[in-house]
């Protein structure tokens, strides 16, 4: 039979966790991987596990969304399922999302539920960015029993219609990393496509293993955490609305940065300094992405 759905998952010295992606994928599922210059052993252990697996090699880091966008150019089936290396994805589990495209065929994005290495229910879906502070963890007080729609699924596993998909376009590429998903869902929305939490289809998440931390790390996650959250709030709010929470953010974390620092606080205080930095970039206008070669 026909393979109905593409995997994508996106690399970048995943060598720890990738393994365990790939062994818990049915086998006869068309695999895409974008390697985002990995200097470990992660695509010595794809060509191991996988060698009918499709590779792009990229020169240099691009990020989710740009990397992500690549795989979905060159799918060739109904759907992809975009899942990040650090997961673990039963057959069961996308059987489920499938099942539920089919049962709403209107619908354009499909997410799983999310337990966490100790089998603990993890976030995986909430309202647009906005109406989050609201609503604050209402989302999460019960657990669906069954299929219901949602205003944000997370993208760290979903499963995508690809007619869509290009209709809306792929990713942002002026996102290098973080509030990649928000755009995605927020772009469906508005083009009229629902997304729906299958609860009948679970997943694992392990949260990490993707990047060895460092110094270097942290500060690369936090400046795009900061960053990319101006950015979506200037391309759905106009600029006016970005300058001021630009600027709101990088007093608080500079403000932050050096009482921590004063506290020989010294990792969180290099965390809300790469805040305030990112910030500051993106009110005065520097861009985060790179573009491939």
């Amino acid at each position: 039979m026909t393979a109905r759905t593409t995997v994508i998952t996106i690399t970048h010295n995943g060598g720890l966790v990738i393994g365990g992606l790939l062994e818990s994928l049915p086998a006869d599922l068309p695999l895409i991987v974008i390697d985002n210059a990995s200097e470990d052993d992660t695509l010595d252990i794809v060509t191991k596990l996988r060698p009918d697996a499709k590779i792009i090699r990229n020169r240099v880091g691009l990020g989710y969304g740009t990397a992500a966008s690549q795989g979905l150019d060159i799918v060739e089936t109904e759907f992809a399922l975009l899942a990040n290396p650090d997961s673990l994805i039963s057959a069961n589990a996308i059987d489920a999302l499938v099942g539920a495209a089919d049962q709403y065929p209107e619908a354009a994005m499909f997410g799983p539920l999310h337990k966490d290495g100790n089998g603990e229910i993890e976030p995986s879906h909430d309202v647009e960015l906005w109406k989050r502070r609201e609503f604050g963890r209402l989302a999460y007080d019960c657990v669906p029993e069954g299929p219901i729609c949602v205003e944000f699924l997370s993208g760290a596993v979903n499963l995508v219609r690809m007619d869509i998909m290009r209709q809306v376009g792929f990713y942002d590429p002026e996102i290098f990393l973080y509030y990649d998903d928000d755009d995605m869902c927020a772009r469906m929305l508005r083009a009229g496509h629902s997304m729906i939490l299958v609860a009948d289809s679970v997943v694992m998440h392990l949260n990490g293993g993707s990047v060895r931390p460092n110094r270097a790390y942290y500060w690369e996650k936090f400046w795009h955490l900061a960053w990319s959250r101006i950015y979506f709030e200037r391309k759905y709010k106009g600029r006016l609305a970005a300058a001021c929470l630009g600027i709101r953010h990088s007093l608080r974390f500079g403000w932050k940065a050096v009482l921590y620092g004063v506290s020989l606080q010294r990792k969180k205080g290099w965390r809300d300094l790469a805040r305030c930095a990112g910030s500051l970039a993106a009110i005065m206008g520097f861009r985060a992405a790179k573009r491939p070669h």
